[in-house]
């Protein structure tokens, strides 16, 4: 829409502080290329971006309130909160509250003599200020997903807008920020729905109806079987990631996988998260940042929620990491090598890229179905051998050894293809029959990349001392 994306630490509540939590936000957009325009290491025109440094100015707005009749000071403690939330159970009230009903048998400034409530300010009795929903009183919301949502403020609560320790909640501090800072869209998960009536009260209250940013609450990431809300329980429970990035619990220590670190790509990510509930309108699957921009419309997001199908990501990486050249893929081979203590020519990881990347799912694929043409095998499968193996076998491989003994041309897969053939047919053994234990003496299993290329990069004199190893070996072990 051409705006600008501001982003905002929303700390008013102390008791959810994780120390490391900002500098995750940070990394996690850096990686994925989603750059705020505004924010506490980019500021603009706005901030400060962390509410506790907007601290000082959201009392004003809430006395506003109060002198307007939009809002009171609430005195109870939590012992007669506790006490009036067991009286409505136990009268059978579904959902007890502290409401239009409630609240004229509590201890407020709305019950309390006018002298008493300037002696408990003044004495500093702890209090907090609580908006003053009004009773029979239709509010109207048109969200961008889900069209006109209308609430009766019978069903609201009269939330705390200002808590006893001076922090404004997230109620009252994003409506005054979102105001200041100019914020034309809100776009929040659904389980906030239940609160943007309060924040249209709100709005209305403070006289900036006008201004009012548009919503739109979005549908729910769901389990793989669509039944429930996914949670990191779900996630360590079926093996996959839902944070950007490994975040470790500095409380308990605790690491909970990332999708950065187990080999998702950040632009094969993003492209996967923008289509978690929401559809270009077409057969189109792969977009740039640029493109997702271009085509994006909040009008094609769904409204019911979405599973989360781990297999869509790994497809979604599949095709971005196939669509890199040889020479990117190689700089991820060459890395996972060194980790082994090996060294590859930076040519020859890009020839074992090309071969095994069609077999690869994220980075680490490349050395894990590569590693075989770096490092000989020292063993073999013996299921495949057991099965396999067997003379007709040995017969042709000790023929084929020969003829790459006697070759003196250049060594390309159409050559390795044709001495093999000529082997094949000189002892009149039908080639299909033992390609499978063929790859196992060179390869050490059963199954892999397209054979010819792997014997052109494994080299002709390496790919003799396999075959003479497997004839040795598996001679022996049958």
């Amino acid at each position: 829409m051409g705006g600008k994306f501001l982003l905002r630490i929303e700390d008013t509540d102390q008791n959810r502080f994780v120390p490391g939590a900002e500098e995750y936000i940070k990394e996690s957009l850096n990686w994925l290329g989603i750059a705020p325009d505004e924010s506490p290491w980019n500021p603009g025109d706005c901030g400060p971006y962390r509410q506790s440094e907007r601290k000082p100015m959201y009392m004003q707005y809430a006395m506003d309130l109060i002198e307007k009749g939009h809002a009171y000071y609430a005195f109870d403690t939590p012992d007669e909160l506790d006490a009036m939330r067991e009286r409505l159970t136990a009268a059978r009230v579904v959902s007890p509250q502290y409401n239009s009903i409630t609240r004229t048998q509590m201890k407020n400034s709305l019950t309390l003599p006018e002298d008493e409530v300037k002696e408990r300010l003044a004495s500093g009795e702890p209090y907090v200020i609580r908006v003053k929903i009004p009773r029979k009183e239709e509010v109207r919301l048109n969200d961008m997903i889900r069209g006109w949502v209308l609430v009766h403020s019978n069903s609201l609560d009269d939330k705390v807008l200002m808590k006893s320790d001076g922090m404004p909640t997230y109620h009252l501090a994003n409506i005054v920020d979102d105001h200041l800072m100019k914020i034309t869209h809100v776009i929040r998960g659904e389980e906030w729905l239940p609160s943007a009536p309060l924040h249209v009260l709100l709005y209305k209250y403070f006289g900036w109806e006008d201004t009012m940013p548009q919503f739109a609450h979005l549908p729910l990431l769901l389990k793989p079987d669509g039944n429930g809300k996914l949670s990191k329980r779900d996630a360590e429970k079926h093996g996959f990631p839902i944070f950007p990035l490994d975040w470790s619990d500095p409380n308990t220590g605790d690491i909970v996988a990332g999708f950065r670190e187990a080999g998702y790509l950040p632009d094969a990510f993003l492209n996967f998260l923008s289509f978690l509930g929401w559809n270009p309108g077409d057969h189109r699957e792969l977009f740039t940042l640029e493109e997702l921009v271009e085509a994006f419309s909040v009008e094609r997001i769904g409204k019911s929620g979405t599973k989360f199908d781990i297999n869509k990501a790994k497809w979604f990486n599949e095709q971005y990491l196939r669509a890199k050249t040889d020479e990117e893929l190689a700089a991820y081979l060459i890395a996972d090598v060194e980790k082994e203590g090996l060294t590859v020519e930076a040519s020859k990881a890009a020839q074992i890229a090309h071969v095994v990347k069609e077999r690869a799912t994220f980075p680490a694929d490349l050395w894990k179905e590569g590693r075989f043409m770096l490092i000989a095998p020292s063993q073999f499968d013996q299921d495949i051998a057991s099965k396999k193996w067997n003379t007709d076998t040995e017969t042709v491989l000790g023929t084929y050894r020969e003829k790459l003994l006697q070759f003196s041309g250049e060594f390309t897969p159409e050559n390795a293809k044709s001495l093999l053939e000529a082997a094949s047919e000189e002892n009149g053994i039908k080639l299909g029959k033992i390609m499978q234990a063929i790859r196992l003496a060179v390869t050490g299993v059963g199954a892999g990349p397209e054979l010819m290329p792997v014997f052109n990069i494994i080299g002709k004199e390496e790919l003799i001392k396999r075959i003479s190893f497997a004839l040795e070996t598996l001679k022996v072990n049958s």
